[in-house]
């Protein structure tokens, strides 16, 4: 089986298979009439799997007719429909002409293509230009036969990433309107258990404001659980990600079957397990809140699933989706671009700021290697701290003495880029805009609204709302030279209702206000190809795939703590590329928790993101300013690699309470960046012993400590002792790297793992 053929459809047996370099995907026409799940795993033969769907509905045709709802109830479907006798949770349901809802969705035919289709309006996986034949694409017709209602759903092959991409495409080809009430994007029936019998488990993300990408693996009970947001976007208490594992899940070792949502509003990613046994994967639109009304002939698109499965351990479902996210989601002119170190006015000055404060940290900042000033909130209206001005985006030149034009122009004399804060979506009642258009916030007419950080949200499912957003950005970013625009966004959505769509589509606004935000950021895009985006929400709370399609990279979290960061930058780094988690270096005490780490310790952990500061550089003394200027050459000397090259967890203080340790690798196996981070120390702490994971085993590698650190209370490492080993690779898996313990908290050391050329 090769990549040229890796759909193939056995029309005799009613057989649909998938497969990519090393899983199989397997659908069957049970009956002739219902798309039934077979299979999804590590890859199998192309045996004929048409026996099991006599396993999964062992019912003639006389007695399926007889006793329907067992047979229904008992068959594993592919999208299962709604109200007709299976008691599981349906994938869609249909409100019709005469208000009944019952969805009976019959198998019609197929189409392979050797493509990958986008989706109008929503952030979705595309081929590779210089291997477009990396992914091909099988769509399956479904059809209510009462209804003229047409599901089709779509499955792309990502071969050498391991990736099926699933959508869904809602039609009406009846004659009446009908009304969306659930349209899933993905739902799997498959097996309860791992190879060994044992009940799979379910792994998922939660956290809260500066505490993100909290890794949580729980069993699954009898019933529907999950994880899901009903607060109109992603958020940082949950990820749209949803995992099951084997129970002896590890970074190098056991089963697991990982599924993203491509999505930024609210979502569901559930799993329901049944008292006959068998788990119900969904993941989709949360159907809270949620309707659709469908004209004859219009239709809906639902947004991405990226599925993956994984026999060799939790490491390569984070590569997988890496790659993916890598080669086929981000886009633009960063897509394979080093990112400019940048600096950040937040944590150094708040809404305290001016003109020459900012030129003064650029001065500084630029003399120590940094190549970019962010001026975040603050710089626009009358804004002097949270309570006004939101939505008036023009510049206060009582702060900005001469504008933004005297400000970049002044940047640019220095070689310094600028880049600039805006949170679109946000009016603030205290504006100029809110005055004249408070129609344009969401909330419900005759009741006083609920502010959140005394503002209110603006409703961007509206074009005009969007046009004058739209049209006060392009203003400000064509004033001057902006190369970095930081999308923010702090609060959720409540109080819903838009004075743009009839009171019977009020289900629509929360849908159509992503799709509004996905229209915006995709027309900044347009308008500036070459500028830099990066999404931001209190942190970490929109950090989800859809929002890598328009922003490369996006803000991890606001606590900046470096010993915070580890636990957090964990989580992420197991879905996300190294190269889209913002990650800065800050001042200490840090400013959310009082914490001081090493400023060499803050550098390398930075180091695995995008790396930039977020602290006021003119109050750091010239040791600090030293240690900027080799962290600045360290990042220049190592990002490629660690932008493009494999992900491997070797050790997570997470777990064993005392040390981090991974490293990068690239493609090439010639050249690997190691981080060892001593977290926490304690008397008598042993040696460790790390098994170095993905280096070719038959290559030799010389081993070299990057940087000089303290092994002792005085003791220094000395150039003669830098040269650390050389080792095959098989060795340094198997016998280990020997990493001496460290004196003191938070202590980091770098090594240098590089193929010698015999």
């Amino acid at each position: 089986m090769t990549k040229q053929n890796s759909i193939r459809v056995d029309e005799q047996q009613g057989i649909l298979r998938l497969d990519t370099a090393n899983t199989t995907y397997v659908m069957g026409i049970s009956n002739g009439l219902y798309l039934g799940h077979l299979y999804y795993g590590a890859k199998i033969p192309a045996d004929d799997l048409s026996y099991r769907t006599a396993l999964t509905t062992p019912m003639s045709p006389e007695n399926i007719k007889k006793d329907f709802c067992v047979y229904m109830d008992s068959t594993d479907f592919e999208y299962p429909g709604w109200g007709i006798g299976d008691s599981r949770e349906g994938a869609i349901k249909v409100r019709d002409a005469l208000g009944s809802t019952r969805t009976n969705l019959i198998y019609k035919g197929y189409r392979i293509s050797s493509s990958k289709a986008l989706i109008p309006g929503l952030p979705a996986t595309f081929a590779s230009e210089s291997d477009p034949e990396d992914v091909s694409t099988l769509e399956v017709d479904l059809q209510d036969p009462d209804t003229g209602l047409l599901v089709t759903l779509f499955y792309s092959a990502f071969w050498a990433e391991d990736i099926i991409a699933r959508h869904v495409e809602v039609r009406n080809e009846g004659k009446n309107e009908l009304v969306l009430e659930r349209v899933l994007s993905a739902s799997v029936d498959m097996r309860e258990t791992d190879r060994q019998g044992k009940d799979l488990r379910l792994m998922t993300f939660y956290g809260i404001w500066a505490r993100e990408f909290t890794k949580e693996i729980r069993e699954i009970g009898h019933g529907r659980t999950g994880v899901s947001s009903i607060i109109g976007k992603t958020n940082n208490r949950a990820q749209p990600f949803l995992g099951l594992v084997s129970q002896d899940i590890t970074q190098v070792s056991g089963e697991v079957y990982g599924l993203n949502f491509l999505y930024s509003g609210n979502f569901a990613s559930m799993v329901e397990k049944n008292p006959n046994g068998g788990l119900r994967v969904s993941v989709g639109i949360h159907p809270e809140e949620f309707s659709w009304h469908l004209a004859p002939g219009e239709v809906f698109y639902a947004p991405e699933v990226v599925m993956t499965y994984s026999c060799c351990g939790l490491g390569k479902m984070s590569r997988n989706f890496h790659d993916l996210y890598r080669k086929h989601l981000i886009r633009g002119s960063y897509k394979d671009r080093k990112r400019p170190i940048l600096i950040n006015n937040w944590e150094a000055t708040y809404f305290d700021f001016d003109t020459e404060k900012l030129l003064a940290i650029a001065k500084k900042a630029k003399e120590c290697g940094i190549e970019m000033l962010v001026m975040d909130d603050g710089w626009f209206g009358k804004r002097n701290d949270p309570d006004s001005s939101l939505g008036d985006w023009w510049v206060n030149e009582e702060k900005l003495t001469g504008g933004l034009a005297r400000l970049g122009r002044e940047l640019e004399d220095m070689g310094m880029k600028f880049g600039i804060w805006f949170e679109p979506e946000m009016v603030s009642p205290d504006s100029e805009l809110y005055r004249t258009h408070p129609d344009w916030a969401i909330a419900v007419p005759g009741r006083e609204p609920s502010r959140s950080r005394n503002q209110l949200v603006l409703d961007v499912s509206r074009e005009e709302v969007r046009d004058h957003i739209f049209n006060s950005m392009y203003k400000v970013l064509t004033s001057t030279k902006i190369s970095y625009v930081k999308w923010d966004m702090n609060r959720h959505l409540t109080d819903l209702y838009s004075a743009g769509l009839p009171d019977c589509r009020q289900g629509e606004l929360l849908h159509r206000f992503v799709l509004g935000v996905y229209d915006l950021q995709q027309r900044l895009l347009t308008a500036f190809p070459d500028l830099l985006l990066e999404n931001c929400s209190s942190g970490g709370a929109r950090f989800d795939p859809g929002m890598l399609y328009f922003s490369p990279q996006i803000w991890t979290s606001d606590d900046t703590d470096a010993y915070e960061r580890i636990r957090i930058q964990e989580g992420a780094q197991m879905l996300y590329p190294l190269s889209c988690l913002g990650a800065h270096v800050s001042v200490c005490p840090n400013h959310v928790t009082g914490r001081v780490v090493p400023f060499k310790t803050r550098g390398h952990i930075a180091l695995s993101g995008t790396f930039g500061y977020e602290l006021d550089i003119t109050k750091l003394s010239e040791e600090e300013h030293e240690m900027i200027r080799q962290q600045t050459a360290m990042y220049h000397k190592y990002n490629d690699l660690i932008r493009t090259g494999d992900f491997y967890r070797m050790a997570s203080f997470r777990e064993n309470g005392f040390f981090d340790c991974y490293g990068v690798v690239s493609k090439d196996k010639s050249e690997m960046l190691l981080t060892f981070i001593h977290v926490m120390n304690q008397p008598c702490m042993p040696t460790r012993w790390i098994s170095i994971q993905g280096l070719d085993p038959d290559k030799l590698y010389a081993v070299e400590q990057v940087d000089d650190s303290t092994i002792g209370p005085s003791e220094q490492v000395t150039d003669a002792t830098r040269k650390v080993c050389q080792a095959h690779g098989a060795t340094l898996a198997h016998a280990g790297l020997i990493v001496p313990c460290r004196y003191g908290d938070f202590q980091s050391v770098l090594y240098r793992i590089s193929e010698v050329k015999e």
